[in-house]
């Protein structure tokens, strides 16, 4: 028996419905069972509610499990959270457990999310089951965030200079997920996954104008700028400041770097930007809404 955790958010629901296609049988944690009746019409999927910041709500979701993914929201109380999950993992003897982590899990990094990370990835392998550390990238739907500034001025106002980065598209990261869960040889294993090319944001700007139909141009903001415009824009502070250190990060080139992990796992070339953007051109275009990231 699989567990999925954070199944009703973005990378969490492409995984069930992964496994699911496959005739997996599996259990899918979210909060609300109410929220996640799309989860629940799928074939072999089991919903169970659970709260990974309250352990005793887990005990349902985790009998007879084998197999686990570890995921929960970038927030605050992620390194709490997680925590409390493997800890409640290894106690109902649960004996893999599958973490979707940052591409750049450092403990001293300047990025609380990457040390956040960096602490989680060692509490898994201190637990003593078996692991997989999948360091993703950055997501491809991150450029939902970009639509209204795409709609209302024809732009993406990022603070990344000319630095690149080597996105992945949730599906691919759901695929090798999925993989990595019902397969062996996956255990103790760190696989960074990233997508096939790295992309500066003028390239991002140019693929996205080809798959819209428009004119899009990549303008380069200042940080504080930046900060400020999400701010306004209603996100907390928090998330504002971590953002502020990510993008720093990203300036440096801490994620340009383009991995070969996903294409083994996969079998294939992971899905390109080009890709993904003709793909999902009608959100780009605003004929239909973005999903939460």
């Amino acid at each position: 028996m699989i567990l999925v955790t954070g199944a009703a958010g973005l990378n969490g629901g492409e995984l069930v419905r992964r496994l699911s296609a496959r005739g997996v049988a599996l259990r899918a944690l979210v909060r609300s069972v109410e929220k996640a009746a799309a989860l629940s019409a799928l074939p072999n999927v089991e919903v169970f509610a659970g709260d990974m910041a309250r352990p005793e709500t887990l005990s349902g979701a985790l009998r007879g499990v084998d197999r686990a993914m570890l995921i929960s929201s970038s927030d605050s109380a992620m390194l709490e959270v997680q925590s409390a999950f493997i800890a409640a993992a290894a106690s109902a003897g649960v004996k893999h457990v599958a973490k979707l982590s940052g591409i750049m899990p450092e403990l001293d990094s300047p990025f609380r999310f990457a040390r956040m990370h960096g602490e989680i990835e060692r509490r898994l392998e201190a637990s003593g089951m078996a692991f997989t550390h999948l360091r993703a990238g950055e997501f491809m739907p991150a450029y939902f965030r970009q639509v209204p500034s795409i709609l209302a001025k024809g732009a993406l106002f990022l603070p990344m200079e000319n630095a690149k980065i080597a996105s992945i598209d949730v599906g691919d990261i759901a695929e090798v997920a999925a993989t990595v869960l019902t397969s062996s040889g996956h255990e103790g294993k760190t696989y960074p996954l990233t997508g096939p090319e790295a992309l500066g944001m003028a390239e991002v700007a140019d693929a996205l104008s080809a798959a819209t139909g428009k004119s899009i141009r990549y303008v380069n903001v200042a940080p504080d700028d930046a900060k400020n415009a999400q701010l306004a824009a209603g996100v907390p502070p928090y998330l504002a400041d971590a953002l502020a250190e990510l993008f720093a990060e990203r300036r440096k080139g801490k994620e340009a770097q383009v991995s070969p992990v996903a294409q083994t796992l996969l079998g294939r070339r992971p899905t390109s930007f080009a890709e993904f953007a003709v793909r999902n051109a009608p959100i780009f275009r605003g004929e239909q809404p973005a999903p939460k990231i």
